[in-house]
């Protein structure tokens, strides 16, 4: 089972957050990182699922509704991690993905789309 690598889109991309998983030893990469700033919500979820990354966004609505077209159409995704935009600090995002982490790996999030509140309540 393999661990799962993170993927910051422009939304969700704060330097605190990004240092303390860094610094927590989780393999995250950013839309910066990429060269992939401004591409489409569609164009970053392909990417991500290419490079076997799962998503990790505030943009809870366009995201909700990318999983259920791809599995809809059959497309395949590395998983996909939402958190309203604002609702947590920094710490608290960092505990539930890292919870998240520990508890799931890259296999068990594949097409999963899941809420980051169900690990910031559970951490």
């Amino acid at each position: 089972m393999s661990q799962i690598r993170l993927y910051l889109d422009e939304d969700a991309l704060q330097d605190a957050l990004l240092r303390a998983l860094q610094n927590s030893g989780v393999d995250v990469m950013t839309v910066d990182d990429a060269d992939r700033l401004s591409f489409s919500d569609e164009d970053q979820l392909t990417w991500a699922a290419q490079q076997m990354r799962v998503i990790y966004s505030f943009n809870m609505g366009d995201f909700h509704r990318l999983h259920s077209i791809f599995l809809a159409e059959a497309k395949s995704h590395s998983g996909i991690i939402l958190a309203p935009q604002q609702r947590y600090s920094i710490r608290e995002q960092l505990r539930g993905l890292l919870k998240l982490i520990a508890e799931k790996s890259a296999e068990d999030m594949i097409n999963q789309l899941i809420f980051l509140s169900a690990y910031v309540r559970a951490s």
